[in-house]
């Protein structure tokens, strides 16, 4: 109906942000693969970029970060399938898995030095959609002015 057109986008935001969600978990794994395989090919003074402890660290830590937000994922689609996402809900999720996915990537994408800038690895490319995620379906802003709403904030 004519005036209606915002309810009805409305209706299907928390849907929107749940998919992005889900899209940002799938990417920060991505992001976290193509490190192991990149480190555990490309040698520095003659070693393994993968057998350095700080490596390990940075990539356990991406791991750790990743699994949190796909408990957290697992939840709201479990919710979503229950049709009892709510908006906050949708946001919180929303916005968890796309600043995790940057925070991931970036994180990555240091272990590929100067070549994580170059188009031939698909560490530039995941490191680009990692930072649009945090802007389409509403920006990290955008959710956070949701979740205070429902804090009574």
């Amino acid at each position: 109906e004519e005036g209606e057109a915002f309810g009805y986008l409305g209706h299907n935001l928390p849907q929107e942000r749940l998919t992005v969600a889900v899209g940002s978990v799938a990417q920060a794994r991505s992001a976290i693969a193509a490190a192991i395989d990149y480190t555990k090919n490309r040698k520095a003074f003659g070693t393994p970029v993968a057998s350095f402890q700080n490596t390990k660290f940075e990539l356990a830590a991406c791991s750790t970060e990743v699994e949190a937000a796909q408990a957290m994922l697992d939840r709201a689609v479990s919710l979503h399938v229950e049709g009892e996402l709510s908006a906050a809900d949708a946001a919180r999720v929303k916005l968890f898995c796309t600043e995790m996915q940057q925070r991931v990537v970036d994180r990555c994408l240091q272990l590929f030095g100067g070549y994580g800038y170059t188009m031939e690895y698909p560490i530039a490319r995941l490191y680009t959609d990692a930072r649009v995620a945090r802007i389409y379906a509403g920006t990290s802003e955008v959710m956070k002015v949701i979740i205070a709403k429902s804090l009574g904030l």
